[in-house]
């Protein structure tokens, strides 16, 4: 099962860091190239604990859907998303924050795991990994963008 882990350094309080990283309007904002959209559950403003969003999205072409639910919170210092519907066999992302002394350390564990048993394997490895780590670098470096900025997440 893959994981990605990537360390980003925001120069922005922990709690507002935490914060960003739950809100679905930054979330809809940053990756807007897929055309992802909250369509159920939660589908604007902070999420919390238990929250459930459902997402719309264009993916190689394709429109797909994704359920998550926020399953750990304790903030301002991490909290986990899973998918409980999706096209993936199983999702897991866990967000967590350290304080620096300059600002705020973010550091995603993103684990996943394809369907279809040997073929979801080979298409972790040629191609899915990559394609996450690139939505996830895309995400975090809008977050750190409105994190620094001081606005607010429907603003940019």
């Amino acid at each position: 099962m893959p994981t990605i882990r990537l360390e980003t350094f925001i120069d922005a309080s922990i709690e507002r860091c935490f914060d960003l990283s739950l809100d679905v309007d930054l979330h809809r904002n940053s990756v807007a190239h897929t055309h992802e959209r909250p369509i159920a559950g939660v589908t604007s403003g902070m999420m919390k604990l238990d929250d459930i969003v459902t997402w719309e999205a264009v993916h190689f072409g394709i429109k797909q859907h994704l359920t998550s639910k926020i399953t750990t919170y304790e903030r301002p210092y991490r909290f986990t998303d899973e998918m409980v519907k999706g096209a993936f066999q199983e999702i897991v992302h866990i967000h967590e924050f350290s304080p620096q002394s300059s600002g705020t350390l973010m550091v995603d564990l993103f684990t996943f795991r394809a369907p279809l048993g040997i073929f979801g394997k080979v298409a972790e490895m040629l191609v899915l990994t990559h394609y996450m780590k690139g939505l996830l670098l895309i995400r975090n470096r809008y977050l750190k963008q409105v994190a620094e900025a001081g606005n607010d997440a429907a603003s940019l």
